[in-house]
């Protein structure tokens, strides 16, 4: 799925504005600036790297839970692609807190993540470990997307467990929650759910 800029500035007007903006890219991984969405490739965007993970080499070595080296209203966007999964549930409401904290008042965020609504249709048609599609990491099969890349864990990284899940019932209710005004579900291509979410009307 693509998010265009044009898609991006019709819910955020803003947008329309070409001055630099700020991105954090909460739960960065591997990825680099040319796996962001389209609409953050612009030389407007700046990015910030925030991961767990030393090994991936963050420009911020942190949890979403806890960014305290981020100011408050400092950043114009968080994107947080596969990350609040990795998350335990009591867990999500301060990760969502924390991004609310450190965004603009007119700043927003975008997240995609694995659709159990969709996986689970897969399981019931007893598709559980077949290879859906290719990423980055390696082949992916809904057991892969309920509990983890499951060739990444048995190398021992344990940051790519998954420890909670979404519906887009629960992913919108949970921004809603956090205080965000107004969210859009948009469900995916690839078995995953995308969320945008801001602060302001």
């Amino acid at each position: 799925m693509k998010i265009t800029y044009n898609d991006l500035a019709s819910f955020i007007p803003a947008l329309r504005q070409h001055i630099p903006r700020t991105l954090l890219n909460a739960g960065c991984g591997t990825a680099g600036r040319e796996r962001l969405p389209e609409c953050f490739q612009g030389p407007d965007w700046t990015e910030i790297r925030l991961d767990i993970d030393p090994q991936v080499r963050p420009d911020i070595l942190g949890q979403v839970t806890r960014m305290e080296l981020i100011d408050d209203a400092s950043m114009d966007a968080v994107w947080s692609s596969h990350n609040l999964e990795h998350l335990e549930s009591h867990e999500v409401p301060r990760a969502l807190a924390e991004i609310r904290r450190i965004l603009k008042p007119e700043g927003f965020v975008m997240i995609t993540l694995p659709d159990l609504e969709q996986i689970a249709q897969l399981v019931t048609e007893a598709k559980l470990e077949q290879i859906l599609y290719q990423s980055p990491a390696g082949p992916i099969t809904p057991l892969d997307m309920l509990f983890g890349h499951q060739a990444s864990l048995a190398k021992g990284n344990k940051y790519m467990a998954h420890r909670t899940g979404f519906t887009a019932d629960r992913l919108g209710n949970c921004l809603v929650e956090a205080g965000f005004i107004e969210v859009r579900i948009l469900h995916g291509k690839s078995f995953n759910l995308w969320a945008i979410a801001k602060m302001v009307l």
